[in-house]
């Protein structure tokens, strides 16, 4: 069953030299499935994610031939509209919870307040929403947490706080922007078991986005490779070191393996005739 569906995605910026297209003609659909996405910095992950929600302002422009929700297309909403489905259906975990939660405001009282705007939920049933939560992924005195101002928390138990946040109104699909790449490991493994147990009893699809290959082998399902923008390649997770795209061979080889130590690691090449060719579809 697919929960989103996107066909020739683009975002295009005007700029000096004129337009640049941060994502070209980006494909693909999502089931309830884990969705790897990786690649460089710059090659168009995160805004993604981002065109998904309609998060790109203008002069930035979100075009696609398709980009339906359950068959509802995104791009004909409203803001109104848009506004209740981030959040509610769509909701996106960004890469440093410092800067997604507000400084000001108390944990609890940003956790109440989502859940209530999209709801409609008493105070009450919405803080022991936020408590039920906050225990879900792992915090262990949710009660303190509650009273806490995020400047108080840690970089793991902001980024529980986050994924407890995008959660709490059980949205069909999580975007997770890079979602552990501040983590430790020890912390990191815990935050990848929370949102695997929470996708997997909540039937949603996740799209996880991250810098981290091995990684995404181990955590995904499938996975899409990005290049300036483009897809040049899909193929299965447990599949990914079988690679054939010279660009995802390049990306693997620059990567150092314990099993397989080498002097000099590979410098990654790039070809501007990648960006022509039509995505490669792996094993699956």
């Amino acid at each position: 069953m697919s929960l989103l569906d996107v066909e020739n995605l683009r975002v295009t910026f005007p700029t000096r030299r004129g337009e640049f297209e941060a994502v070209r003609g980006v494909s693909f659909s999502l089931g309830q499935e884990r969705l790897g996405i990786v690649g460089e910095s710059g090659s168009g992950k995160s805004m993604t994610g981002r065109a998904i929600l309609r998060l790109i302002r203008p002069p930035g422009r979100v075009e696609a031939d398709r980009m339906e929700l359950e068959g509802r297309d995104l791009l004909s909403m409203s803001e109104r509209d848009m506004q209740r489905v981030r959040g509610q259906q769509i909701s996106m975990v960004m890469q440093d919870p410092k800067f997604s939660l507000n400084p000001v405001m108390r944990i609890g009282a940003q956790i109440i307040e989502i859940y209530r705007f999209h709801t409609g939920a008493s105070k009450r049933a919405a803080r022991a929403k936020a408590i039920e939560m906050l225990e879900a992924v792992s915090i262990r005195d949710p009660e303190r947490v509650m009273r806490a101002y995020p400047h108080e928390m840690s970089g793991g138990m902001g980024q529980r706080i986050m994924i407890a946040m995008m959660l709490v109104t059980e949205p069909k699909i999580l975007i997770a922007d890079e979602p552990t790449s501040a983590l430790d490991v020890s912390v990191q493994t815990q935050v990848l078991q929370i949102m695997d147990k929470l996708v997997r009893e909540r039937g949603m699809g996740l799209i996880f986005i991250s810098h981290d290959l091995n990684l995404v082998a181990q955590f995904c399902d499938r996975v899409l490779i990005m290049y300036a923008g483009k897809i040049v390649e899909t193929c299965a997770a447990d599949k990914l070191h079988e690679a054939t795209h010279p660009y995802t061979r390049g990306l693997l080889n620059s990567l150092p393996r314990l099993d397989a130590p080498r002097e000099r690691l590979e410098v990654l090449v790039r070809d501007e005739a990648w960006l022509g060719e039509t995505s490669v579809s792996g094993r699956q």
